[in-house]
């Protein structure tokens, strides 16, 4: 019944590898600095649509006429 202890050394040492791997990828998942480059990337190609950078162009065209004309009536 009792094993032998470099089998046991063996099997800590790839369950510690296998501990390491993981948060290793945990880390890379988690970094916040991942999900603020992936939130500009969707805001940029979402504003390259030219429907909505014409559209986003026309307001504000619009709020600036508004203000000019407020400034002057």
């Amino acid at each position: 019944m009792a094993r032998d202890p470099d089998t046991i050394q063996r099997e800590i040492e790839q369950a510690r590898d296998a501990l390491a791997a993981t948060l290793d990828e945990l880390a890379v998942k988690a970094n916040p600095k991942q999900y603020v480059d992936q939130g500009k990337d969707a805001v940029r190609a979402r504003l390259s649509d030219p429907r909505v950078k014409y559209a986003l162009i026309g307001v504000g065209v619009l709020v600036g006429v508004l203000v000019v004309r407020k400034l002057f009536r």
